[in-house]
């Protein structure tokens, strides 16, 4: 049954505090979901035995050296990232308690997918995103879900 041609029926409007609440959660997930991204993947560098070096992170980001060199600059400043001259980028203790929060983020919501069904391709794309904008209580209800299961 086709549903697109069926108008769904609006909720009343929340109380403008209550309203700007989820717009505000969902503005710092996104600028905290760059720096969680970047803190991430230099945590699998490093722990897969390579250093994490400004050209593979711009590599397996997709991005330019430039744009890298600019968010390690704002990592370093950030207390996440130390940089030594000529060597690659370490996470300071603060990073890594950020990439370990991210990581088991992430494999929360993948293996929560996964259990719905979803290919892993597709729910390993799709986590890279929701990893960043679920709240801890929702992590908890998938927890739960899959335990059920």
């Amino acid at each position: 049954m086709a549903l697109k041609n069926r108008p769904v029926p609006r909720e009343p409007l929340l109380d403008a505090d209550v309203h700007s609440e989820g717009f505000r959660q969902t503005r710092e997930a996104r600028r905290s979901a760059l720096v969680e991204d970047y803190v991430e993947l230099i945590a699998d560098l490093i722990e897969d035995g390579n250093e994490a070096r400004q050209v593979d992170i711009a590599a397996r980001l997709g991005v330019a050296q430039p744009t890298v060199a600019k968010m390690l600059t704002r990592l370093c400043a950030d207390g996440l990232v130390s940089r030594k001259p000529y060597r690659g980028v370490f996470l300071t203790e603060a990073g890594r308690k950020v990439a370990e929060e991210s990581r088991i983020r992430h494999q929360t919501v993948e293996a929560f997918l996964r259990s719905l069904g979803v290919s892993a391709e597709t729910a390993r794309i799709d986590a890279e995103g929701i990893e960043h904008h679920v709240s801890a209580e929702t992590l908890e209800a998938f927890r739960k879900a899959m335990t059920l299961r």
